[in-house]
């Protein structure tokens, strides 16, 4: 076999259709366009999902696009074994948690997660506590306390 006699099967290779290019083409006039409407014009681009101005189905099934709960209140997260950079018998609070650099706005009430271990008892004063974080540091000899949450600017 010679590199200089290998062509591809016959049928496999179409040369591209040349729009534009008189009447006697077959693909004159209107370009293979059709006349008049949106798909005619120039920069026409259909968006997915569109329907012909249909309400798309995407927006007429609600389960399936979700949704944001303007309600949902953020938490900053502090997970039990940030808590033992504080000295044995401490007490905890929001503010001293922001003073260490565990959170780094107190903008957000403060909720403790129960990842990690805490190996010294501590009082820790938080907005929301985890039932595991509550176990886990009153398993160490610690007490939990929640406190109210007011907003607070910085």
């Amino acid at each position: 076999m010679r590199q200089d006699k290998l062509s591809p099967a016959p049928g496999s290779k179409r040369s591209r259709k040349r729009v534009g290019r008189g009447d006697g083409s077959g693909h004159g006039t209107y370009s293979g366009r059709g006349s008049k409407g949106q798909k005619s014009r120039s920069g026409y681009k259909m968006s997915r999902g569109f329907e012909g101005g249909q309400l798309p189905l995407i927006k007429r099934l609600p389960r399936k696009r979700g949704f944001v709960n303007i309600f949902r209140t953020e938490y900053s997260i502090v997970n039990v074994d940030k808590l033992n950079m504080f000295e044995a018998g401490s007490e905890v609070t929001p503010e001293r948690l922001l003073a260490a650099g565990v959170v780094k706005s107190l903008r957000h009430p403060i909720k403790i997660l129960a990842e990690g271990d805490i190996s010294h008892p501590l009082l820790v004063k938080a907005n929301r506590f985890s039932a595991a974080a509550k176990a886990k540091i009153e398993a160490a000899g610690g007490k939990t306390e929640e406190v109210g949450y007011e907003t607070k600017a910085n």
